[in-house]
């Protein structure tokens, strides 16, 4: 299990004031000493990530994290961070030391909690050193929480706890796939992989592995093929294929190899769907072609992957925007953990396909866009659209295609920079 990515494992997150005992309690949790011990307020600076299995849940990543009261320039930080964790969270659990009780604090934190639609549960502790006479049962009715009381330190509880987070978590849990729901069993797949000097060596990108063990798992077959034989495996075949898969930057050598009656789609395509919402980054296409000289875009990647020198986030999706505008635009980037609160002044956003981040945290950065009233698309969407075969792409998924038809614009493209796409899939954590 710890070759499961931590971008597909449930997220549970530990939260609290100072000396709440969170970290005694992701070291109870996790039966390790993980998360560092110390009677001294504000121990804990930076969230800390700890992967292990929990059935029957299976993989998942405690999240243990600073406290919400810290204090000082530094302490502010430290608590913005701490509610940053809440993006990419699929399970919160609120700790609370009995001697300070419950206030202004748990209750501002637990509102950032619902309004993201967070399960939580209250984990009352230090139960040792304390009575809680009928304190349990005012703060369970005040706060509309489950509470379990714990003791970390003497290991009390931990297994009551547990069986609450399986349990909340149960509900939670969202289970995409990221093909699967498109196929039959026995149906073949053919997947486009451009081999180059971008490509790891000796190994695919993530969203391509990934990709082959949903076709495995939902018991179909999966071709892998490079752009070159992509001609003669077709016409290998004794049937035609239910569905081609190609890497972004040869799509337009494949849809002209591919017939017209195959359906074919990409990697970034899939992964829209899969990491986010592909009908809301549909619609944000339309947005590319509103763009004007000076327009401020932002560029943003879930991972900090080594840039090739012609790098698809910072020199290819940049050069090819420009080329469509006509002129220049106003460029930042952000990557990893880093996500701009402020985005009001951004014409639009683009995101990467997120495949090093969890699903939920994605949804959030597009509920986070949206709300500021900024378009948002993926590389993926971007690229279809600049080169002129986002219809063909969507066409196995009637959805996206009516968002595209209702935003009243087609995906046809007479610029220059037609079919010039290179290398936008072939670097981890970029190429989706």
């Amino acid at each position: 299990m710890d070759s499961t990515p931590r971008s597909n494992r449930l997220h549970i997150a530990i939260f609290g004031r100072r000396n709440a005992g969170k970290s005694s309690l992701i070291n109870a949790l996790t039966n390790q000493e993980i998360a560092l011990v110390s009677s001294v307020p504000g121990t804990t600076t930076d969230p800390v990530y700890k992967s292990m299995e929990l059935l029957p849940l299976g993989p998942v990543v405690f999240i243990d994290t600073a406290g919400i009261d810290d204090a000082g320039a530094l302490g502010e930080m430290r608590i913005r961070r701490t509610l940053r964790v809440l993006r990419q969270s699929d399970v919160a659990v609120l700790v609370i030391d009995p001697e300070a009780g419950v206030d202004q604090y748990e209750r501002d934190l637990l509102a950032q909690i619902r309004h993201q639609d967070i399960p939580v549960i209250a984990a009352v502790n230090k139960v040792d050193l304390c009575q809680l006479e009928g304190r349990l049962t005012e703060w369970q009715n005040e706060l509309g929480v489950p509470f379990v009381p714990v003791s970390a330190l003497m290991r009390q509880g931990i297994d009551q706890l547990k069986e609450h987070i399986i349990q909340v978590a149960s509900k939670a849990i969202q289970e995409p796939t990221i093909i699967g729901d498109l196929l039959s069993p026995g149906d073949t797949v053919v997947l486009v992989i451009p081999i180059d000097m971008a490509m790891p060596k000796g190994r695919l990108i993530l969203p391509q592995v990934q990709t082959i063990r949903d076709i495995l798992d939902h018991d179909a077959y999966a071709v892998v093929v490079k752009e070159r034989e992509l001609k003669e495996a077709l016409s290998s075949l004794k049937s035609k294929p239910r569905l081609v898969v190609t890497d972004s930057q040869v799509f337009m050598k494949v849809a002209a190899d591919v017939p017209r009656d195959v359906p074919l789609t990409s990697f970034s395509i899939l992964y829209a769907r899969y990491k986010g919402d592909l009908e809301a980054l549909v619609s944000g296409a339309k947005a590319i072609d509103q763009l004007e000289p000076g327009d401020r875009v932002l560029i943003s990647e879930a991972c900090t992957h080594h840039r090739q020198p012609d790098d698809i986030g910072t020199v290819q999706i940049p050069r090819w925007l420009r080329q469509y505008v006509g002129g220049d635009l106003q460029f930042e980037w952000t990557s990893g953990t880093g996500f701009p609160d402020d985005l009001a002044e951004f014409k639009l956003v683009v995101h990467c396909g997120g495949c090093m981040i969890h699903r939920r945290e994605m949804l959030r950065r597009m509920d986070l866009v949206e709300g500021h009233g900024v378009p948002i698309v993926n590389y993926g969407v971007l690229l279809a659209r600049i080169h002129g075969v986002l219809e063909r792409a969507l066409e196995p998924f009637p959805l996206a295609q009516m968002v595209l038809e209702e935003d009243g614009f087609k995906s046809g493209c007479d610029c220059e920079i037609e079919g010039r796409a290179s290398q936008p899939e072939n670097q981890q954590g970029a190429g989706a």
